[in-house]
């Protein structure tokens, strides 16, 4: 008699850079209802599961996958098919779109019982009056607040009667707006950042929160050493052909390149190796993100080997293109600023692979500062301008700014290097010479600006976040604010929406910040939601909910205390 033997997985390849994320649309029904009821119901739930195949993208070029039942839940068997159908098709993610009253406990909440608790679940319903989905809806929602299960309820809009009822936009968009929180979420469990170095030039607040980035988020962080870098780079371990052709785009496109300073040829093509480099061990470890400690360990210490900037390369890595042509974006933070590369990667994810602006928060410059030196330089200004009314931050640093912000959004490669230079690096900074990076952002970039942080104390990740914008300043007064901290390096003079420059000085949680155009407030929302991050915006002028640009709370935040408090007891659990 044969025993049974275990399957043996096929030792094909697979592809390991494929992220599976699988987003499952169904709706809960009721036995009772007519015909005519359940192919309405049915129809809306295909329509949405096809808007959201058309919505959402990842950073890699990836669509999420979307598939929809066409079983209505009226009981527990059905739940039981819908799930079994779900789990056979990998879905991670589920919205539920009833337009039928339905019974809570033998339909959604029955499904839900199939998955983790922490499986992302929105409930989009239409307000309809004859057969009510939106009184399942609040009843369903009421139920699971009461559980301490996280759900988001988007009540929408779509017509009273006909089978393919039309959906307004607003709510459609409501929940593709949720769908990329979830994406993210979902989406980057098992992901991995890779750190090149060790602690941040000693910065408490960039440290790489091993354990906690794990809990939290899914996502792992891979540290290597700086020897391994440093032995590649002397080996030579990488395309010379490549490197070539490398250069010789940057040299062809940029405004300039600086190679005044001594040995700066040999030394301008060690820092683009590095880019090589770093670019394959990421591919070949399967990174999302990366993080390098250019400052002290690698340019700066001199009791060692000096070695050159890296800034192109970290640039590149966070812009949408290289020498090869259009790419991903690979959230990468310098001086191995962990936190700051966590906070790019989520942006960049739940804005479907906008890049990322990595900088110091260097000095904030008062209105009242900034007029008076206009003044003083016999600059013409009106008053009215954003910088004279508000004041800027001057964001600048020398490394991980992305290319891209060198220009507005969906600017040509060529008009983006066309404003991109690269000047000898400050070598009082960078005794280990190479090139910088520079270019002053345009004006009228509107996104997020915002910081990732960690308390010790609660065990909890805290976002602090405004809207914000940058500016054109006057050509003389830009370049005497660039001058006043490093001209070699990027600018990009930011203004926060809501923010006083008083409380953006106070309430900075880092020395650097990070921006993502693109990125709305409600996305932003529903992520923190689903990651259990604290939101921190706690500015004065900023109301505690701005109708249509605010996600609606989730219910189970108010019968817990706020936000805050319900998020505190979502940690514990």
């Amino acid at each position: 008699m044969e025993t049974n033997k275990a399957k043996r997985i096929t030792d094909s390849k697979t592809d390991i850079s494929r992220v599976d994320v699988t987003i499952g649309v169904c709706a809960a029904g009721d036995p009772r209802i007519d015909e005519d009821s359940r192919k309405r119901t049915v129809n809306i739930v295909e329509m949405v599961a096809n808007h959201l195949q058309g919505q959402l993208k990842m950073p890699n070029g990836q669509i999420p996958k979307v598939v929809w039942s066409p079983v209505l839940i009226d009981g527990e068997p059905q739940a039981d098919l819908v799930a079994k159908q779900f789990k056979s098709e990998g879905v991670n993610i589920v919205v539920c779109t009833p337009d039928t009253w339905a019974f809570p406990q033998l339909s959604l909440m029955s499904l839900m019982a199939h998955f983790p608790t922490d499986t992302p679940l929105n409930i989009t319903c239409g307000n309809s009056a004859p057969k009510p989905g939106v009184v399942f809806a609040h009843a369903v929602n009421g139920a699971f607040a009461q559980q301490g299960r996280l759900t988001h309820l988007n009540v929408g809009q779509w017509d009273d009667t006909g089978l393919k009822p039309i959906i307004t936009p607003e709510t459609l968009q409501s929940l593709t707006d949720w769908a990329y929180a979830a994406v993210t979420y979902v989406g980057l469990k098992g992901q991995r950042v890779v750190c090149f170095g060790h602690d941040s030039m000693g910065m408490e607040t960039a440290l790489t929160h091993v354990n906690a980035t794990r809990e939290a988020f899914g996502v792992e962080i891979t540290r290597l050493d700086m020897k391994l870098l440093s032995d590649k780079l002397q080996k030579k371990d990488y395309d010379k052909e490549e490197l070539k052709a490398l250069r010789n785009w940057l040299e062809t496109n940029l405004k300039s390149v600086d190679l005044s300073q001594n040995a700066a040829s040999e030394r301008l093509d060690q820092s683009l190796s590095m880019y090589l480099i770093m670019r394959d061990l990421l591919s070949e470890l399967n990174a999302a993100g990366g993080a390098f400690m250019n400052q002290l360990e690698w340019g700066s210490d001199r009791r060692g080997i000096t070695l050159p900037v890296c800034d192109m390369a970290e640039s590149l890595f966070n812009s949408t293109f290289d020498h090869n042509g259009a790419k991903p974006v690979v959230p990468f933070a310098t001086e191995a600023d962990m936190q700051g590369a966590l906070t790019m990667l989520f942006k960049t994810w739940l804005t479907g692979g906008n890049p990322p602006l990595f900088m110091d928060f260097r000095k904030v410059w008062g209105a009242d500062e900034l007029v008076a030196k206009a003044k003083k330089l016999g600059v013409d200004f009106t008053g009215d301008e954003l910088w004279a009314t508000k004041g800027i931050v001057d964001g600048d640093n020398s490394g991980s700014a992305s290319l891209n912000w060198a220009a507005m959004p969906g600017a040509s490669e060529k008009e983006i290097l066309s404003n991109v230079s690269m000047p000898g690096a400050d070598e009082g900074y960078f005794p280990g010479g190479g090139n910088s990076v520079e270019f002053v952002s345009p004006g009228g970039i509107n996104g997020i600006a915002s910081r990732l942080t960690y308390s010790h104390l609660n065990g909890m990740f805290s976002m602090i976040w405004d809207e914000a914008e940058t500016v054109d300043l006057p050509k003389e007064l830009a370049g005497f604010v660039a001058n006043s901290s490093n001209v070699t390096w990027p600018h990009s003079w930011i203004v926060p929406k809501y923010a006083s420059m008083t409380e953006y000085k106070q309430f900075a949680p880092a020395n650097h910040f990070h921006m993502t155009w693109g990125l709305k407030p409600s996305v932003l929302q529903y992520w923190m939601d689903l990651a259990n991050v604290n939101s921190v915006a706690p500015w004065q002028s900023r109301p505690a909910f701005i109708e249509g640009t605010d996600r609606p709370q989730p219910l189970m935040y108010l019968i817990n205390g706020g936000e805050y408090e319900a998020k505190k007891l979502r940690a514990k659990k």
